[in-house]
């Protein structure tokens, strides 16, 4: 056997690839519905207006060429519809470079996109993916052997998620280290789920628990995942674990999916095998083929040295990339857990003169917490970009957040691709006449609240987030 093959990950290979390629069709997917609203020619953040002021070396997308709102649709369905052929294995059969070619557009399209992507686009996992994708074009189809050092350097970007996020909680917050961070996370998380309620009402000492078994699984296990099997694979399988315990947890768009999707690299096809009985078909090396692996490899290798170097700092940076391309990356996660939740709540009114006794109504967001009485749904691994936004813009002022005047703006005119992106529209299409931001803290009722007044929250005002504003054309009128 070739020592540049590995034919024991053949089974981990084909699910890896089927997942990412999962991933790639809901990322597009979330393209296709949420960027023009967002970044498009008309949007909160218009991309024009970004590549008019950035250089395309520094943020490489076809988008600096030319870029319309049709264009995106173009790029984001063709996204959805590549992605959709490698989730149902059309290319296992395809000559090496035809594989090649479809894994490489589906990176190109999506880092054309995330790199004017701006704020909406700052998330850990879309580089997390960038990176992935990039990795998964060199993997091959089914009928050639999985390449040993593509598995490994799988392991190797594995290990920097896990290690990195664990690193920047300890030399993060206190709660951490005194392992009280789960009294509070649950509830303060950006975007809690259905089970989120629960979570929280857990038993201090099972909280406690949880956080020294996250500190295991990112602290421990990742040095476990270099070496030999069985012991990669139960290391693979405690972070499937402890992913799918975080993925029942919250809604952290495709982060836990992708990280599982990782870890499955680790997985023997031993381990798999016994729950995917798949026949392995007679497998044929094209050299040409492993020298270009290698020469990826020695790339990959070189340019970890600044990643690696940030774990080792005392300066840790999070989520940060070294190159425009993303091709090796830092991650980490909640360095600092907020003890208490701070929402903000947008209302409009119709009436033309604001009085003390003036009936406001609420815009209600598809996730974020709103309705007291609703409960949190589940929405990951699909992102919904604008409600994460408005959970970080709740810590500070509406003017550090460049897109949050336009979006007013938006509301005020009745957009109707900007009220898409909501829930409900408590005004039905019609434009209010003025809107206003406040600023409220939430808390999960107790289960006595729970079970008095069937509300999921309890919310108190704080104080005035945004002043009622109004269209000047309608102030004059």
């Amino acid at each position: 056997m070739n020592v540049l093959e590995a034919p024991d990950y053949w089974l981990a290979r084909l699910v890896f690839q089927r997942a990412l390629a999962a991933i790639y069709v809901i990322a597009f997917l979330v393209a296709a519905r949420q960027f023009a609203p967002l970044l498009g020619e008309r949007g909160l953040l218009p991309v024009p207006d970004f590549v008019r002021a950035v250089p395309f070396r520094s943020a490489p997308s076809l988008f600096h060429f030319r870029y319309s709102d049709r264009l995106l649709a173009v790029v984001s369905w063709g996204g959805v519809a590549l992605a959709a052929t490698a989730l149902v294995g059309l290319p296992d059969a395809w000559p090496i470079p035809l594989t090649m070619l479809l894994w490489t557009v589906l990176w190109a399209l999506y880092l054309s996109i995330v790199n004017v992507g701006q704020t909406f686009y700052s998330f850990g996992w879309e580089t997390l993916l960038l990176e992935t994708g990039f990795l998964a074009i060199f993997l091959g189809p089914a009928w050639t052997p999985p390449p040993l050092t593509l598995v490994w350097l799988i392991r190797w970007l594995l290990f920097r998620v896990e290690f990195g996020a664990g690193l920047i909680k300890i030399r993060g917050d206190s709660c951490w280290r005194d392992l009280t961070c789960l009294y509070y996370h649950h509830e303060t998380q950006p975007m809690p789920g259905p089970l989120s309620w629960y979570f929280h009402h857990l038993p201090k000492p099972l909280h406690r628990a949880e956080v020294l078994g996250n500190h295991f699984a990112q602290l421990i296990v990742p040095f476990f995942l270099f070496l030999p099997q069985p012991i990669a694979t139960v290391a693979g399988l405690v972070i499937l674990i402890t992913q799918s315990w975080l993925l029942l947890s919250g809604n952290f768009s495709w982060l836990n999916v992708l990280t599982m999707t990782l870890a499955v690299a680790s997985l023997s096809d031993a381990a798999l095998g016994s729950v995917l009985p798949l026949a392995r078909p007679a497998l044929v090396a094209e050299p040409w083929h492993e020298w270009l692996v290698l020469g990826v490899t020695v790339v990959i290798v070189l340019l970890s040295y600044r990643p690696a170097r940030n774990l080792l700092s005392r300066h840790q940076l999070m989520n940060s990339s070294f190159d425009p391309l993303h091709l090796v990356n830092t991650y980490g996660a909640f360095g600092s857990i907020t003890k208490e939740r701070y929402e903000v709540v947008i209302e409009g009114t119709a009436e033309p003169v604001l009085m003390p006794g003036t009936a406001w109504r609420e815009y209600e967001f598809k996730a974020k917490p709103g309705d007291v009485r609703r409960r949190p749904p589940q929405y990951a691994p699909y992102h919904l970009r604008l409600d994460w936004l408005v959970w970080f813009a709740a810590m500070s002022s509406p003017m550090y957040h460049e897109w949050f005047v336009p979006f007013v703006v938006k509301l005020l005119k009745a957009d109707p691709s900007t009220l898409r992106l909501l829930r409900t529209d408590p005004f039905e299409g019609a434009r209010p006449r003025f809107v206003r931001a406040t600023l409220y803290l939430y808390r999960f009722t107790t289960p006595r609240e729970r079970r008095e007044s069937r509300a999921w929250w309890v919310r108190s005002r704080v104080d005035e987030y945004m002043r009622p504003v109004a269209l000047r054309m309608e102030r004059a009128a």
